[in-house]
């Protein structure tokens, strides 16, 4: 389906840009040509100016004048005295046809109202008229000259055919052409790297729900399993192993309820629905509810509970207390859980002017340096061997989206000495009520083993 998809997105991407590149390509060909016809027109009237001016001189037209004229200007020229052609005509025949001299005459009387009736023999002045003209499938620029000669009138129609300067933009076409297939050929690669890019946290988030939903059946089966076959062997039981298999069923309901309890609250993070009310909290209560509430599982485990707090009494907090009390029991339950027996874990609360820090340290296998990020991720368990029921490996995915919505910071690192150390850190925020400052106690330490 991705692949599917990486095809079409890198289609229409380049489709639509290709498009826009071509549009604009085509808006500066217009422009250039606009600018080179334009140039090309000036040229013309500069010239046929030239032309006339030389034309209003002289009496006599010669041979040679008019075909060194012709040589160096690249025009057609029809010229016409009292509406009878020249013989200087027949000497240097027109490689145009007449039709077309005749067209241009026909344009400047109907157009520009050039017409030899309207000039008069005290005429001083001649009369012109430039123009673009289309005939015979051809484009020409165009100039009708009147100039008055005695009792004659010269007309002179000058042609300059535009296929020269049509050749001469070509190239430019090419250019422009060949810039366009480049562009939209470098736009496709670039689209196709940067669409599948794009879609990789989509094929990634489709795989790990795949995972979870792998994972979460699996683990609902478990006890599903366990409570189908308790409720089987019920039938045939006595009274004894009934009553053990009542009690069977209430602890697999009740590892499904956390389960599914767990699960709710994820679909409530991916889903936005994940709701945090903020009061004034004092972490440090916090961090001492924390140790107090597990403090009877780290005696029977033999391991020692430590707890760690600042000097003097933390100013309050603005955070949801039950989430981030759900922090502290997930990460201290996750450290008692691997540590071994006569292990230590301690809970460790530290403030700077605009920070505020918990660690969850414990001295147990620790965490490689390659799952430090992977332990977050849903249902993962950094020892597979380790199957203790109480956890299914979605905790610390639990209490990084908590402490996510409290805009903090959540890790995993090496403590010193060996084991693992989980890291929260938030941003101080000022408190709704003030809290003044009181000295406690040098370095609050509690091993729990031995009160």
């Amino acid at each position: 389906m991705f692949r599917k998809l990486h095809i079409q997105l890198t289609f229409f991407c380049t489709l639509v840009s290709g498009l826009i590149l071509i549009l604009m390509s085509l808006i500066c060909v217009f422009f250039s040509e606009a600018r080179a016809r334009e140039s090309c027109f000036s040229d013309f009237q500069l010239k046929t100016a030239m032309l006339i001016h030389q034309a209003e001189s002289q009496s006599v037209f010669s041979l040679g004048w008019f075909s060194q004229l012709k040589a160096d200007t690249q025009f057609e020229m029809n010229i016409q005295d009292n509406g009878a052609e020249l013989l200087l005509q027949d000497l240097s025949p027109c490689r145009l046809d007449a039709k077309i001299f005749a067209a241009a005459r026909e344009t400047a009387r109907k157009d520009y109202g050039l017409r030899e009736e309207n000039v008069s023999p005290d005429t001083k002045l001649s009369s012109n008229a430039d123009f673009e003209l289309h005939a015979d499938s051809e484009d020409y620029y165009a100039c009708i000259a009147l100039i008055p000669k005695n009792s004659h009138i010269l007309n002179i129609a000058i042609l300059y055919p535009l296929t020269g300067l049509h050749h001469s933009l070509i190239p430019s076409r090419l250019i422009f052409a060949g810039a366009d297939i480049l562009g939209v050929a470098l736009l496709g690669i670039f689209f196709w790297f940067y669409t599948r890019r794009m879609l990789r946290p989509l094929s990634t988030n489709r795989r790990k729900q795949t995972e979870f939903i792998a994972a979460a059946s699996h683990e609902l089966r478990s006890p599903l399993t366990v409570i189908l076959s308790c409720l089987s062997s019920m039938k045939g039981a006595s009274a004894d192993e009934s009553e053990h298999f009542a009690e069977m069923i209430l602890s697999e309901g009740k590892r499904m309820g956390r389960l599914i309890d767990d699960m709710l609250t994820l679909s409530h993070s991916d889903g936005s629905h994940f709701t945090i009310s903020k009061t004034n909290v004092e972490l440090d209560t916090l961090i001492l509810s924390a140790c107090e509430k597990f403090e009877p599982l780290a005696l029977r485990k033999n391991i020692s509970l430590d707890f760690s707090l600042p000097d003097s009494l933390s100013a309050p907090y603005a955070c949801d207390r039950e989430r981030i009390e759900q922090v502290l029991w997930i990460l201290l339950d996750n450290a008692l859980s691997y540590t071994p027996e006569n292990g230590r874990v301690c809970l460790t609360l530290t403030e700077t002017p605009d920070r505020l820090c918990i660690r969850v340290e414990d001295n147990g296998p620790g965490i490689p340096d390659s799952e430090k990020e992977a332990v977050f991720d849903r249902f993962y368990r950094c020892d597979q061997s380790h199957k203790d029921k109480e956890h299914f490996g979605l905790g610390l995915s639990i209490a990084r989206e908590i402490v996510h919505m409290h805009r903090g910071k959540i890790w995993a690192e090496d403590t010193p000495g060996g084991g693992a150390s989980f890291v929260v850190l938030f941003k101080k925020t000022i408190g709704i009520c003030s809290v003044p400052s009181q000295r406690r106690p040098q370095s609050h330490e509690n091993d729990t083993h031995g009160r």
